[in-house]
């Protein structure tokens, strides 16, 4: 069920994310090839994901009986802030709680860093106002404080949490800030591939931990994505035919029906115990 255009290393982080970490945050090397064939990614391609991982320093060598890899533990803040967009902001934001904005300006001798920012913010979820003025719903300000502190552009960065006075019509500057459009495709493309299977899933009085977790790991890995794209903007602000909620409900659906029996088969292939603190 594994969508060919997914990269390996996006289904391995996945992988790494939903399971690994908590089933002591190391898989082998040998587990990991048996889980990713399942997914229909062959093992010289595992490897070579593997080393770029490794290369990007998302993932440690470490040997435990075999040979295997561990998460950085420089990246373990990355994989909590996450989970708490992934699977934290499933609702959109109240318009009453105001917004934080991004300020910058970047010497022009530094301008890799402002073209840093640039994609840094967009990956957060914030809408361009203006060249160097960003805007995010409230909610994210701790998100965008810590992430730009970690990558070392906060000397860049003036944030402030803001409401809006005046003088346009806001829900026309939003779709401006926003690029809608793009968005609403995503959740179409979501929606249109696994409504039909959370269908025949619901039909299925048991669901095979192997069947679960060959269509958990490429859902979750295109349903990730979607967060970021989409900060969870206020009902009021969107189009009536914003069809995120729709794909929000599936997500939801799909990740109670799939999530546990797809950690059971994780451990069923890697004999990992599940960890306590992770539970």
């Amino acid at each position: 069920m594994s969508d060919s255009a997914t990269r390996p290393s996006s289904l391995i982080n996945t992988i790494y994310g939903a399971f690994v970490r908590r089933l002591g945050g190391w898989i082998s090397i040998a587990d990991l090839i048996v889980l990713m064939a399942e997914l229909d990614v062959e093992s010289p391609a595992v490897r070579s994901a593997i080393s770029r991982l490794k290369k990007r320093g998302i993932l440690e060598p470490e040997r435990r009986g075999a040979t295997g890899y561990r998460l950085s533990p420089a990246v373990h803040a990355v994989f909590d802030e996450g989970d708490r967009r992934i699977f934290g902001n499933l609702e959109p934001a109240n318009l009453s709680d105001g917004w934080v904005m991004a300020v910058f300006s970047v010497p022009e001798s530094e301008r890799s860093h402002r073209y840093q920012l640039r994609t840094r913010l967009t990956w957060l979820g914030f809408g361009n106002i203006s060249p160097g003025v960003w805007m995010a719903p409230r909610r994210l300000l701790d998100d965008a404080r810590s992430t730009l502190d970690r990558l070392g552009l906060s000397d860049y960065v003036h944030l402030f949490t803001a409401d809006y006075a005046a003088f346009s019509d806001l829900r026309t500057a939003v779709s401006t800030w926003w690029d809608f459009p793009a968005i609403q495709a995503q959740y179409a493309s979501f929606t249109d591939t696994y409504a039909p299977i959370a269908e025949r899933l619901a039909r299925q009085p048991e669901i095979d931990p192997t069947e679960a977790f060959r269509c958990y790991v490429p859902m979750l890995t295109q349903w990730r994505r979607l967060p970021y794209l989409d900060p969870g903007l206020p009902a009021d602000l969107l189009p009536e035919d914003w069809n995120a909620v729709a794909a929000r409900r599936l997500f939801q659906q799909l990740h109670n029906l799939l999530a546990g029996p797809s950690l059971h088969h994780v451990q069923t292939v890697t004999s990992l115990e599940k960890q306590k603190s992770m539970a």
